[in-house]
């Protein structure tokens, strides 16, 4: 696994070798750079021993600064590089995750949950990115660290130097167990943060409910529980980095007591000269942070790997539903002839088929209602239309073309479906109900409200289609949404429009004048899926649907004038209707 692990993060910086190679190369200079100054300054103390002169002093002095200005300048520039290889992998991995959920299916995603994927399109990439930036420039430093920096100071003595980094190891234990620590504790803050934030946008977005049920003060409670949560967790944070880093500088100070005491001995006895122990001092002082850091490194390479993984097991997902491998290519659009022949779907985890064998033909300009008790399959008729949902082979036709045998932006764009809950953008009416086709002109769009009976709602609005809708539409009514929803679909011009109950929320008046509308445009094929049988008795023909099969079919006073399903229903909503007008 660990081979496989870095194999992983060799495949994600080979784009970027080039960067990589140039971003070690520069920390090659700045480490050479960083022993050779310590070994300038044991030369100067040692020739100053000899005597002083302003001059040499100035002079040695200013070779130093020039020094210390290309290791500075170098360790820029590599910080600059790696970095900026870890941001750009970040920025190309989100790009990918997100042109990847776009080809999932629907229900995989509402089954593994948005906040679990955006988890890895965020925290992950986040942990990639540093593992990639912050933990390769920092393990790759410290190594470089180590073998330029030991050599030199044993050559200077090798028993003060072992002396000297004898306690690093107890550094580096105190880092990766107050490391984990402070990650884990991070990690509750932000969580804490996010179900701080996510209180905030629900209670906003809920804000007429909480009025008028009078819920400010319970609300309130909530929020201050969640706050001081993440009061706690931020002041747990605190207070490790308050204890870790106090205890890295006293080790680090035990350190360098520890070759003063040493180091001055062997003055007295003139086996080290005064310009070798300050050498050896800034040797000290120049692996401390490396090795300090080292344990943060460790840490983080850890964590990035396994989110490497996570996000890698989302990439690696095939949706089950993709362009067929040698689609049909359509040269002209479609005419809207739909079949059924045996139809069955089941969904994951399902013992019983949505659709078990209905078979139907719907000729292209035909306005067909489907109608049935709730759960029999239905809305998997509309989603299967637009391939939401996985369709056997030889059983969906379209003007007798398989659907699994088209490109899904062929399919899609011939096949306007509009569900019960059409989502709307944060964003206008206008850009909304050309939502479909981003280029159509404001005409068009007038026209598409027009046909989906919204333009009088339109004009009481005071910045008319530019109106902005708020959050999930927030600041329209049921009616109006599923309005905008339909004039969406109908703005593309489709040669079938499924209505998957899209009109529940419209009076049977309205209902009825939108349909006449739609069928105003020629050659469109209308499937209506509804609840309101008023209305599906103004279509051509009705299907009716149980348990995922088809059990009668006819205009609407052929199957009243028979004993049936369809029957039934009707009496039920007329009786329902009377109840209502009397209460």
């Amino acid at each position: 696994m660990a081979a496989f692990r870095l194999d992983l993060i060799g495949r994600y910086l080979k784009p970027h070798r080039r960067t990589v190679l140039m971003g070690a190369m520069a920390l090659v200079v700045v480490n050479i750079v960083s022993v050779i100054i310590p070994l300038e300054v044991r030369r100067i103390i040692d020739d100053l021993q000899e005597g002083f002169a302003i001059t040499d002093v100035m002079r040695q002095a200013s070779w130093i600064v020039i020094l210390a200005s290309i290791m500075g300048i170098v360790r820029l520039v590599s910080r600059q590089l790696v970095f900026g290889v870890g941001r750009q992998v970040e920025v190309d991995l989100r790009q990918r995750i997100f042109d990847h959920m776009l080809r999932q299916e629907p229900g995989w995603v509402q089954e593994t949950g948005s906040g679990e994927v955006i988890s890895r399109a965020t925290s992950d990439v986040e942990n990639i990115r540093r593992l990639l930036g912050f933990a390769i420039l920092s393990l790759t430093n410290t190594v470089l660290a180590y073998c330029f920096t030991l050599p030199a100071m044993l050559a200077i003595d090798p028993g003060l130097t072992l002396a000297a980094i004898s306690l690093y190891p107890v550094m580096l234990g105190t880092v990766r167990l107050f490391g984990g620590r402070m990650m884990r504790q991070q990690k509750r803050q932000q969580e804490a943060l996010s179900s701080l934030s996510e209180l905030i946008q629900e209670d906003l977005s809920g804000i007429s409910a909480i009025k008028i049920y009078g819920q400010e003060q319970p609300e309130q409670d909530a929020f201050a529980e969640r706050n001081n949560t993440y009061k706690d967790s931020a002041i747990r944070l605190a207070r490790t980095r308050s204890t870790l880093f106090p205890l890295l500088g006293g080790i680090s100070s035990v350190s360098l007591l520890l070759l003063l005491a040493l180091g001055s001995g062997q003055l007295e006895q003139g086996t080290l000269s005064i310009g070798g122990l300050v050498a050896l001092i800034l040797f000290v002082e120049r692996l401390v942070f490396p090795t300090a850091l080292l344990g943060f490194t460790l840490n983080t390479f850890q964590t990035g790997q396994v989110s490497l993984e996570r996000v890698e097991e989302l990439l690696q997902r095939i949706p089950m539903i993709r362009n067929p491998t040698t689609p049909l290519s359509l040269e002209t659009p479609l005419k809207g002839r739909i079949e059924a022949r045996e139809l069955r779907i089941r969904y994951d985890k399902s013992k019983t088929d949505s659709l078990s064998g209905l078979s139907f033909v719907i000729n292209p300009g035909e306005l067909v209602a489907v109608v049935g008790p709730v759960g029999c399959g239905k809305t998997t008729l509309a989603r299967a239309l637009g391939r939401m949902v996985e369709v056997p082979r030889g059983q969906l036709f379209i003007d007798n073309h398989d659907v699994n045998d088209l490109l899904l932006e062929d399919l899609r764009s011939n096949v306007a479906l509009v569900p019960q809950e059409g989502y709307l953008f944060t964003s206008s009416l206008a850009d909304n109900l050309r939502y479909g086709d981003p280029q159509a002109s404001m005409e068009r769009v007038e026209t598409s409200a027009r046909q989906a009976r919204l333009m009088d709602d339109i004009r009481g609005f005071p910045d008319g289609l530019e109106t902005l809708v708020g959050e999930r539409g927030i600041t329209l009514s049921g009616g109006q949404r599923q309005r905008t929803a339909l004039g969406r679909a109908l703005l593309v011009e489709a040669p079938v429009v499924v209505l998957d109950d899209a009109l529940a929320s419209v009076d049977n008046k309205t209902a009825a004048s939108i349909l006449s509308s739609i069928r105003a445009q020629q050659n469109q094929t209308i499937l209506m899926i509804s609840h309101q049988l008023s209305a599906a008795a103004a279509c051509d023909r009705i299907l009716v649907i149980e348990q995922g099969r088809l059990v009668q079919q006819g205009h609407h006073t052929d199957l009243l004038a028979v004993q049936g399903p369809y029957r039934s229903l009707w009496e039920r909503e007329q009786a329902g209707d009377q109840m209502e007008a009397v209460a």
